[in-house]
């Protein structure tokens, strides 16, 4: 049987860094305890500032999707109530129809306007909507509104030039 070394004091240079109390060098300061648990809790209030920023960031975004998703339900609800209304006639998209009310409350759409009628239509007026390419209504003189498609195109090449 082969007897066993005894063992042997870790040479200096086994000794890893960690286990030392100076950072780099035996020159710089030494680490205290205290040091290193400032530094953690200054790590942790900086984590909670990040963080919370970019819960409020989140938080802001919800807002503004529920108020878009609020936006959007009245859209479609205009845009279900536009579409039930009678109409005697095949609605173009860009084109701008007229909507009236009944006595008897049914709403229905005309070609023609108020002025149209010499400012005494038959029945109340609701309001005038413009059929878009999408066949959604959007209110006529509204930022929907476009100019005819050619008009346009000839402004906007003529301004670049």
């Amino acid at each position: 049987m082969k007897e066993q070394d005894p063992p042997q004091e870790p040479s200096s240079e086994l000794v890893s860094q960690r286990d030392l109390p100076y950072p780099s060098s035996r020159l710089a300061a030494r680490i205290e305890l205290v040091n290193m648990a400032h530094e953690i809790e200054r790590a942790d209030q900086t984590l909670g500032i990040v963080v919370s920023g970019k819960l409020e960031v989140i938080r802001d975004q919800m807002r503004a999707l529920q108020e878009q998703a609020r936006r959007l339900l009245e859209e479609a609800t205009l845009a279900a109530r536009l579409h039930r209304a009678r109409c005697n006639f095949r609605k173009i998209p860009g084109k701008i129809y007229h909507l009236y009310r009944r006595e008897d409350g049914e709403l229905y759409f005309s070609m023609l306007s108020p002025d149209d009628w010499g400012g005494k239509p038959p029945h109340g007026f609701e309001g005038s909507y413009r059929l878009e390419n999408d066949m959604s209504m959007s209110p006529a003189g509204s930022s929907h509104e476009m100019t005819d498609g050619k008009a346009f195109i000839a402004a906007l090449l003529s301004s670049g030039s």
